[in-house]
């Protein structure tokens, strides 16, 4: 009989140390979690990648797109000024329906970088994102 007590006594030890073990992880694994910062400004909410998806892509097949659009204005006019005005235009309107603030958009390739419309001073932490239509390369540059 005594020896079962002994038995008793170490299994009853080694579940309270066990206990004690899991008790101290739970609390360290608490501690230790990090706690999101949800007050924090997101500078990069909207992304490059994000607007150009928007300016480039339709709905269905028989949509034309803002890219489409303005390609179409700059070709039917030749590029000239009066199409490169009136492209601008329709950027910044554009833009500021979707809340852009600090931006730079252009074309590479036919006009040869030329901005088409921009706001705001040129900042850190740039996303970039670029588009082909026809002959022309649009690059939109948001910080």
């Amino acid at each position: 009989m005594k020896d079962e007590k002994g038995y008793f006594y170490i299994i009853d030890a080694f579940l309270a140390v066990l206990i004690l073990l899991i008790v101290i992880l739970m609390v360290n694994s608490i501690v230790s979690m990090s706690n999101p910062n949800y007050f924090s400004d997101s500078h990069n909410f909207k992304s490059a990648q994000d607007t150009m998806e928007l300016l480039s892509s339709g709905i269905n097949s028989t949509d034309r797109v803002f890219i489409e659009d303005i390609s179409s204005i700059l070709d039917e006019n030749h590029n000239s000024k009066y199409s490169v005005r009136k492209v601008s235009k329709l950027c910044r309107e554009k833009f500021k329906k979707l809340g852009l603030k600090n931006y730079q958009f252009k074309e590479n390739n036919v006009l040869g970088g030329k901005v088409l419309a921009s706001s705001g001073a040129l900042g850190e932490d740039v996303s970039v994102a670029s588009r082909n239509y026809g002959d022309y390369s649009y690059t939109l540059y948001i910080w």
